[in-house]
């Protein structure tokens, strides 16, 4: 096959209109990149999701059982996959962005517990996707994996239970019931630093943890993980004094952020906060995401990173919605936008048309993304990205959708334009440019039966959906 009928039918895989029969005969190609996608594919026929368990390239099972989107009970039926590797990505389960993928059906981690195949089951534990409630029952598995995993089920847990895996005969299952109860027990955390020693977990601990004064004058002596100590809040006043001077600015900046710090106390700090800095949301400020008065002195802060943190909160009021849109640090109002559910349009538009940000390209996903009216304000602008940007008005008018598809830096963007003419979409597939083709396969307004054409004429074969056979 040549490159133009590769492109095209790259194009044609991302069709969100494709019917079953489309997307089966798309599984018999021989493509990477297809086999890759289809599987992924946020909608599937249940004739599409039969076709997938059957195929027989494993590499596209695999892909199915990653699918975030797709029905936890459909990647269930996977448990029957002859290759431990499809089970093994069935337990490591999807990486969904931003979200949590639905759980499977609870008799489907229950198989994958007794696969005979020790790395799944492994791989299932320390899945951070795996619920805790079939987490805590392994808290008596005679394998200290499993048990340690059961940890992260704390709070299901018997006070017994968490007795026992505290006093747990290895070493690592100890560790880990440890760091659930630190943040209230000194002499847990005074164990786990010792423990620790040097791994990157005891930074967390040095965080967190309830420090004796004792531990923390120790480790302010020793000077080498002080910007891990800082936040901690249980730190001694004095030592919080004393950071507060210290010559390492990360150490000052964390200081900064203490929470209770006066504003006029964090302006007292010598810390700065740089626009390409990438700071966490701080716990504090999140643990009261839906408190509107505390999210609003936030909001009012001289102290970036509060305000970044304010942000992102759900329970952020109107007034201080309003006011971090105009926020002066670029990374408050990206933030504002990406996660408040009332960012406002204009801010919106505006971080998309002017951001620098990769970020800023999924704005135009967000509801409130200001589409009206867009044709008339960029239509003729000579920019072509704001050109491309009049497409998605749904007011936009015929003639200027006919002009954008004529547009060298406009066509592509107009082929995947669901009201295009019919007849138009299949000019722009016999384009010589083949990305311009591969574009107008994309168009769902593109009827089944053109659909079908492409592929007689790329020559791949017919496959009835009902037939679980699909040859490679």
């Amino acid at each position: 096959m040549d490159d133009r009928w590769t492109e095209l039918l790259h194009g044609l895989v991302g069709n969100t209109a494709a019917p079953s029969d489309v997307l089966v005969r798309l599984l018999g190609l021989e493509d990477e990149w297809v086999r890759w996608v289809v599987p992924r594919r946020t909608v599937l026929p249940p004739e599409v999701v039969d076709a997938i368990l059957a195929h027989p390239d494993r590499r596209v099972r695999c892909a199915f059982a990653e699918n975030a989107e797709a029905d936890p009970g459909q990647r269930a039926r996977l448990l029957d996959d002859p290759d431990p590797r499809v089970s093994l990505a069935l337990a490591m389960g999807p990486q969904a962005y931003r979200r949590w993928a639905q759980p499977l059906p609870d008799h489907a981690y229950e198989r994958l517990l007794a696969h005979p195949h020790p790395l799944v089951p492994h791989e299932l534990v320390a899945s951070g996707a795996t619920p805790h409630h079939i987490l805590a029952p392994l808290a008596d598995h005679e394998d200290p994996l499993f048990r340690r995993a059961s940890c992260r089920a704390w709070d299901r847990l018997a006070r017994q239970t968490r007795e026992r895996l505290l006093h747990d005969e290895d070493p690592g299952v100890r560790r880990e019931a440890a760091a659930r109860i630190c943040h209230e027990d000194e002499e847990a955390t005074t164990w786990l630093v010792g423990e620790l020693g040097d791994s990157w977990q005891v930074i967390d601990v040095l965080g967190t943890g309830r420090l004796t004064r004792e531990l923390a004058e120790r480790v302010v002596a020793e000077g080498g993980r002080l910007a891990a100590i800082a936040a901690n809040p249980t730190l001694p006043p004095d030592l919080v004094a004393r950071l507060a001077a210290d010559p390492d600015p990360q150490v000052r900046l964390r200081v900064s952020a203490r929470p209770e710090l006066t504003e006029s106390e964090r302006a007292a700090i010598d810390y700065s906060v740089d626009a390409e800095d990438r700071l966490p949301t701080l716990d504090w400020v999140w643990e009261r995401r839906e408190d509107a008065e505390f999210l609003r002195r936030c909001a009012r802060s001289a102290h970036t990173w509060l305000r970044r943190s304010a942000a992102v909160c759900p329970g952020l009021p109107a007034d201080a919605v309003e006011l971090l849109a105009g926020d002066p640090d670029f990374a408050v109002r990206l933030l504002l936008a990406e996660f408040h559910p009332q960012a406002p349009p204009e801010l919106l538009l505006d971080l998309y048309l002017n951001g620098t940000h990769r970020a800023v390209q999924m704005l135009v996903t967000r509801p409130g993304f200001p589409v009206a009216g867009l044709a008339a304000r960029f239509g003729d602008s000579p920019d072509p990205e704001r050109r491309r940007l009049a497409l998605r008005d749904p007011g936009l008018d015929p003639e200027l959708l006919d002009r954008f598809g004529r547009d060298p830096d406009t066509r592509a963007a107009a082929a995947r334009d669901p009201r295009l003419p019919v007849a138009r979409i299949r000019e722009l597939l016999a384009d010589p440019d083949s990305g311009i083709a591969a574009a107008a396969a994309a168009n769902p307004a593109l009827p089944p039966q053109d659909m079908r054409r492409l592929l007689d004429r790329a020559h791949v074969p017919e496959i009835p959906v009902n037939d679980r056979t699909i040859g490679c």
